[in-house]
């Protein structure tokens, strides 16, 4: 999306509900060609797909940040809270996340958010995050989305505060809470 088209839509957003700026958004392309759509999905970790999830990779310098999937499953499975997605570019499995709601305050947290590192860089990132908000929105109704970072992961802090999620004065463990709300006012 060029850059006055960002703005445009930022302004869109801030005068009509996101659920329609969010949708809208998870099926542009990296270069917004209207012939070149790319359709990101989310679909649940399960018996068909897990395989598919340990396989993705990152990069070394990103293993600082993000841990195996492997563990990120042994969470979801085992943890009592997340609940797993693979993110889904046609029927190629390229990317993970999870999600789950704090009971102290109904808030929908992602977490282990990554992309394999042969599809990087090309906006899938991105597509996941609005396509998980919009869906979560749609079918659960909330309202109020948070995560965290490493606040040394410029990366991750640079993606996240452009899709709206602004830092808090809370911490996870060793990482910075940021929050997006979607209810206006």
């Amino acid at each position: 999306m060029k850059l006055g088209n960002w703005v445009i839509a930022c302004k869109f957003w801030l005068n009509y509900p996101i659920t329609y700026w969010w949708f809208r958004g998870c099926y542009m392309s990296s270069n917004s060609s209207p012939d070149n759509k790319i359709q990101i999905t989310l679909q649940p970790v399960g018996n068909n797909n897990w395989r598919d999830v340990i396989n993705l990779e990152i990069t070394e310098p990103q293993r600082e940040f993000i841990a195996r999937p492997e563990y990120y499953l042994a969470l979801c499975a085992y943890g009592g809270l997340w609940n797993p997605l693979a993110v889904y570019l046609g029927d190629q499995v390229i990317g993970f996340m999870m999600w789950a709601v704090d009971p102290a305050d109904q808030s929908c947290w992602l977490g282990g958010i990554f992309i394999d590192h042969h599809y990087q860089r090309q906006g899938y990132g991105r597509k996941a995050i609005q396509t998980a908000i919009s869906m979560l929105a749609k079918k659960h109704n909330y309202q109020q989305f948070a995560l965290s970072y490493q606040p040394s992961n410029t990366v991750a802090k640079h993606l996240y505060s452009t899709l709206g999620f602004v830092e808090t004065d809370e911490w996870e463990d060793d990482e910075i809470v940021a929050r997006l709300s979607l209810k206006s006012g």
